[in-house]
């Protein structure tokens, strides 16, 4: 397995508290969520594997 990025990132508190809230009804943390609606986002534009 690839070793994985880490960045900071900027984030606005409402969305942070939406990301949060949705990672916890998925059993996710709030890392693991990004990533996957980044998976995701990139593999539907067409832009990933």
């Amino acid at each position: 397995m690839a070793q994985k990025k880490s960045f900071v990132i900027r984030i606005d508190p409402e969305i942070y508290r939406a990301l949060e809230k949705w990672a916890a009804d998925e059993f996710r943390s709030v890392n693991g969520q990004i990533e996957w609606i980044l998976s995701n986002t990139l593999k539907e534009k067409k832009r990933l594997k």
